[in-house]
């Protein structure tokens, strides 16, 4: 599943950024090799990222001596040439005067470049850079969220049966569309709860998101930390903390966001960073998610193979789940 769930990321992004998708779903395949390219790439950014700056470049030199290494190079280098040739692509359309019908959110950076470029320092260089990482950041994050969130409805019956029948009621009712729509999905009080329990257990970044501390120090739990001290916390700690979200803090209970806590519990989710460096991609993710999660279960039953045991998650930076496998049969009309 998880490889279908990244395919349709990935699809989305390409509609939302070039206004086509990639094909993924579409030839049920990893078009232009995009995301081994990203599994290549990622584990070597994450350990350069992590070194300490005195040490990044030795890193980064010593590693291309390293044939895996060296590949995740190769691939930094495709998926560098497959979004300039998209921005190339549309720069053609815009100086042939093709480009009018264009309403996605390259188009809109061509508009702001051509608009306040100069007063926003914002030219093609910047174009390009946002294309680049519509490639590098548009899929992994989403793709996590979502198999953990269906992964872990499907492995708990009740709760898969609560949702699909908040779906269908709301289907019967007439208030989803045939195909669902955002507003519609987020009036959906325990779909948003699954999706915020999957996220709790399973945040797609499996890292710290560091911070240095300000000038004048501070203290953090107690202890004190100088000025420049860098200090982060991962975002699978402090969302299974029982202090927080109680002593059932380890299990799937979308329940609990109807009580008296949720509030609290809220300002400790830290799935999509926080403060001034939280995603800048949260909005179009949720929407992702929200819309495709009921889509999927009011028109196909899910249930997790028999053949197969737990899935398995790899840890470099992105938080991937792979390995899940699982049963898919048409629901027919009661």
């Amino acid at each position: 599943m998880s490889a279908w769930v990244q395919w349709y990321a990935f699809d989305v992004i390409g509609e939302l950024f070039f206004s086509r998708s990639f094909g993924f779903i579409k030839n049920a395949h990893d078009c232009g090799g995009y995301i081994r390219a990203l599994d290549l790439l990622i584990p070597f950014i994450a350990i350069a990222c992590a070194s300490s700056a005195y040490l990044r470049s030795v890193v980064l030199i010593s590693g291309a001596m390293i044939p895996r290494v060296f590949r995740a190079l190769k691939a930094l280098k495709h998926i560098e040439d497959a979004s300039a040739a998209c921005v190339s692509e549309r720069q053609r359309l815009i100086n042939s005067g093709k480009a009018d019908e264009c309403e996605d959110m390259l188009q809109s950076f061509f508009n702001i470049m051509r608009q306040n470029g100069s007063q926003k320092d914002f030219g093609l260089t910047e174009v390009k850079m946002e294309a680049y990482g519509a490639f590098i950041a548009g899929s992994d994050t989403t793709s996590a969220a979502i198999t953990a969130i269906l992964y872990h409805t499907i492995r708990t019956p009740s709760v898969y049966a609560k949702l699909t029948a908040e779906i269908d009621e709301a289907a019967e009712v007439g208030s989803l569309s045939p195909v669902v729509q955002y507003h519609e999905a987020v009036r959906l009080s325990y779909l948003i709860a699954c999706c915020k329990e999957g996220m709790r257990l399973h945040p797609s970044v499996g890292m710290t998101l560091p911070r240095h501390v300000p000038a004048g120090g501070c203290v953090i739990a107690g202890e004190w930390f100088p000025h420049g001290t860098r200090v982060g916390i991962n975002a699978a700690v402090v969302q299974r903390n029982k202090s927080i979200f109680g002593d059932d803090a380890e299990d799937f209970v979308p329940e609990r966001w109807f009580g008296p806590n949720a509030a609290r519990m809220e300002r400790y989710m830290f799935q999509f960073g926080g403060g001034s460096r939280i995603c800048i991609g949260k909005n179009i993710s949720l929407c992702e998610i929200y819309k495709v999660i009921p889509q999927l279960l009011r028109e196909f039953h899910l249930e997790l193979s028999s053949l197969e045991g737990e899935w398995e998650t790899h840890n470099y930076w992105f938080n991937k789940p792979t390995k899940v496998y699982i049963n898919v049969r048409r629901r027919q009309p009661e």
